[in-house]
């Protein structure tokens, strides 16, 4: 049975609460936040106890923690938790500074404790089949991958002041499958964007409106597009041409009545959010955390690749800045 302590009693932190007791090989052992409310209302439920992140760490017969606090934290965190002998799941992104990630790589590698970083579509079934089947060659080599990720409505104007950037919250997901799919980081970004669904945002220096396009020395593109607002829904969708065929992974829908008249064809509208649409994903997830850490497994999505998204993020940041392609500089 794995304890596990969680840092954070936030939204992603309530997700990750239900995944963590419900496993049959995994107890929910403690749960820190700076909202002590937060942490004891999370806590109940679960029979779990509520503790400081210092306690939480200290204590050696927790075996793991769960971190879904604030970006700002997460290098800060994992560092702490790797000396403390603990393994390590961690929400995106490890960091919103490249060189601070790249400082906390070191740690981990010294220290020798598993680190997983919390990219949950590659476990979402849809996507996984996706890849599975590009592996087996179903379509030959990969030519070009085109993602679509855009979210049923904008967050605050003030956690888009705090966030990182469109790049490095919302789209480092997709700079993420990219390079799953892929099976590598690409060489150069190219990047165009702007503030179109509120003007609030652009004022506060960022964007919620952009394509992103990621070239590969064979000569391999990814497109990538991305928006805050959907009015139908959450739209996330892949498509990937190979040299003999296509595959594509559709978006997940409400239900699937479709009713069909003289009027034309009517169906549901894609799932609502990430909390509906990833559910799978967050479960099948944390099962291969457990099985990494109990059955030596490897670990799926590594530090480094926590770090090759972001270095992706970073890189579409200058080159919208710039009008420029931007070389990647990754882990």
């Amino acid at each position: 049975m794995l304890k596990v302590g969680l840092l954070g009693a936030g939204r992603i932190g309530q997700v990750h609460a239900r995944t963590i007791a419900a496993h049959p090989r995994s107890q929910l052992h403690s749960i820190s936040d700076v909202n002590g409310e937060a942490a004891g209302a999370l806590a109940a439920p679960y029979g779990a106890e509520v503790r400081s992140t210092e306690a939480i760490l200290a204590d050696s017969a927790i075996d793991a923690v769960l971190i879904a606090t604030s970006t700002d934290t997460h290098s800060d965190l994992i560092e702490a938790a790797v000396r403390a002998g603990k393994a390590v799941l961690c929400e995106k992104p490890v960091d919103l500074s490249l060189k601070r990630a790249r400082a906390c790589l070191a740690v981990v590698r010294e220290c020798g404790k598993p680190v997983m970083i919390g990219f949950n579509r590659r476990f979402d079934p849809n996507f996984a089949k996706l890849k599975a089947a590009f592996e087996a060659g179903e379509i030959g080599k990969g030519e070009l991958l085109s993602i679509t990720s855009f979210d049923p409505a904008p967050p605050p104007v003030s956690y888009i002041k705090v966030s990182g950037g469109l790049f490095r919250d919302m789209t480092i997901h997709d700079f993420d499958m990219a390079c799953w799919i892929m099976g590598a980081a690409p060489e150069k970004v190219s990047a165009t964007g702007s503030s179109i669904v509120d003007p609030a945002i652009g004022e506060a220096g960022d964007m919620d409106t952009a394509v992103i396009v990621l070239q590969y020395a064979d000569g391999r593109i990814v497109a990538i597009k991305n928006s805050r607002r959907a009015a139908y829904g959450y739209d996330q969708r892949v498509e990937l041409l190979g040299s003999e065929g296509l595959l594509s992974a559709r978006n997940m829908l409400e239900h699937t009545v479709e009713k069909l008249s003289a009027e034309g064809a009517l169906t549901a509208k894609p799932e609502h959010f990430f909390l509906e649409r990833y559910a799978r994903a967050y479960v099948a997830e944390w099962n291969a955390f457990v099985e990494a850490i109990l059955d030596g497994a490897p670990i799926p999505v590594s530090l480094e690749d926590g770090i090759n998204a972001l270095a992706v993020a970073d890189a579409a940041t200058q080159a919208a800045r710039s009008g420029q392609s931007v070389a990647v500089q990754g882990a």
